[in-house]
């Protein structure tokens, strides 16, 4: 045998194993973490069976893989409903959501791939615009926790029926029309008003209730002065009279312009008198 032909047989192994190589290459598939697979046969249809997590075999040509995400994603969904006494609220939920992984072949069979795009928004209006409608606009918000309740317990049991499981349902976001709005806002002056009213009535009664105090005593003060007056005559006079003096003495005893002179003395000496 010789080189060439050593060589050619070389080439026709190593070209057998590249195409074997090429084959069993395309009929694997890999499923990654927190993902699952659904089979689609081009024969009998969606298969019942749900692939886990690895590489396995499929039919090229025959078979299709159909990759799914069963961990847990966020959503936003806003809404506008009316409440119970018609007023516009607007709300957003905020949902934790998921598929039920023995249901993927149902779930692809009847919504597909983009299944949270059908089921989410449209049971999502549906809750909330049915617990919304038994609120007003006030129990809206002193109720929250009751009103987030019935949305959860009412969301989750229509998303069961799609396969769906729901993690955590949220109200992030509560507002109303901008006419609910201003009616608010022109409560909380009014009332701001009517305390302010309230306290200035309060504070006149308390200034009136001090004035008739103040004129009461003055009315005791002066009958009992008329009774001293009637029962000491005038000793009360001469009295008051001592202690006006005792208190004009003590203040003149601080002042360093005033000078006291004793009694029945002349300080005028160098003064002629007319005789002389």
């Amino acid at each position: 045998m010789s080189a060439a032909q050593a060589f050619n047989r070389i080439g026709q192994f190593g070209l057998g194993i590249a195409l074997v190589g090429g084959v069993v290459n395309s009929a694997l598939y890999n499923v990654d973490g927190g993902n699952r697979a659904v089979i689609f046969d081009r024969f009998s249809g969606v298969k019942k069976q749900v692939i886990g997590e690895g590489t396995h075999f499929f039919i090229p040509w025959v078979q299709k893989p159909i990759i799914f995400d069963v961990r847990s994603r966020p959503r936003n969904i806003p809404v506008v409903t009316g409440s119970k006494d018609l007023q516009n609220v607007n709300i957003t939920l905020r949902i934790l959501f998921r598929p039920v992984p023995d249901q993927l072949p149902r779930i692809y069979t009847i919504l597909g791939q983009d299944y949270e795009e059908r089921v989410l928004p449209s049971i999502t209006t549906e809750v909330l615009k049915s617990v919304v409608a038994q609120f007003d606009a006030g129990e809206l918000i002193t109720q929250r926790d009751l009103v987030s309740q019935k949305v959860s317990e009412q969301l989750t049991e229509r998303a069961g029926q799609f396969g769906v499981i729901l993690d955590d349902i949220s109200l992030t976001h509560l507002t109303f029309g901008r006419e609910f709005t201003q009616a608010v806002e022109l409560k909380q002056v009014a009332q701001q008003e009517a305390e302010k009213a309230r306290f200035l009535v309060e504070k006149a009664e308390q200034t009136k209730k001090a004035t008739v105090i103040s004129a009461e005593g003055d009315a005791q003060a002066a009958i009992m002065m008329a009774k001293a007056f009637g029962n000491a005559g005038e000793g009360l006079v001469e009295l008051r009279r001592i202690e006006a003096a005792e208190d004009i003495a003590y203040q003149l005893s601080k002042s360093r312009q005033v000078s006291y002179l004793p009694g029945g003395q002349n300080l005028l000496l160098n003064v002629p008198t007319p005789g002389n």
